[in-house]
């Protein structure tokens, strides 16, 4: 079975979050994989304005499943969105394939000090990192994590995923059956602001709500 057949016939609505804004996002350092970099007071505004959008879609306690990066900044937002909707927080599922993409060397870094090492490793256009960082991931890594996460996951019901700017960009790609960028080796969904939802089904997104974070990705 082709991925594109495969992504058409996803059962279910998946509506997909970015976490809110971290400190490390307040001074411009590569998150990556590190595991616990704590939300600020936007972060948890941003929380707050999700978990109000998706009760007023969804009602309170919607069937859904939740399911979220393992990172404590991802665990944080799905706190706030799970009291929203009355859901219980300590049901929800974590899975490593929902991570942010592995830095490598460079996680835990300025972006500064990067730029002044390896030039402009930031592709313009699109926002994506345009090499990928010594000893770590690149786009088609991502998109053969997540794309697992979606055959594992493809059975009846809906599901909210908290996740990262650049994961949550390619399970989006996957999900809409986007056309692999050859520059990134992976299909990859338009950038949103943090404190956005979008919701994907049959392979067709829409926002449910547009969150107003500055953070790249």
């Amino acid at each position: 079975m082709d991925a594109m057949n495969r992504v058409a016939r996803r059962k279910g609505r998946d509506f997909i979050a970015r976490h809110g804004e971290t400190v490390f996002n307040v001074v411009k350092r590569l998150q990556g994989t590190h595991p616990h970099t704590p939300l600020t007071r936007a972060g948890f505004a941003q929380a707050e304005e999700m978990g109000r959008a998706l009760r007023a879609e969804l009602g309170a306690k919607p069937k859904l499943e939740l399911w979220a990066s393992p990172t404590g900044r991802a665990l944080q937002t799905l706190a706030v969105i799970a009291e929203h909707l009355e859901l219980d927080w300590h049901a929800a599922q974590t899975d490593e394939r929902l991570t942010e993409i592995d830095m490598g060397d460079w996680g835990g870094r300025y972006y500064a000090e990067i730029s002044a090492e390896a030039g402009d490793f930031i592709d313009r256009e699109t926002g994506l990192f345009a090499v990928p960082a010594p000893q770590g991931e690149f786009y088609d890594g991502i998109a053969a994590r997540v794309s697992a996460w979606a055959d594992d996951t493809d059975r009846e019901g809906d599901r909210l995923v908290i996740m990262h700017g650049m994961s949550s960009r390619v399970l989006r790609g996957v999900l809409t059956g986007a056309d692999v960028l050859p520059k990134f080796r992976a299909p990859i969904a338009g950038g949103l602001p943090q404190g956005t939802v979008v919701a994907i089904q049959d392979r067709v997104e829409r926002i449910v709500h547009r969150g107003t974070g500055h953070a790249p990705a």
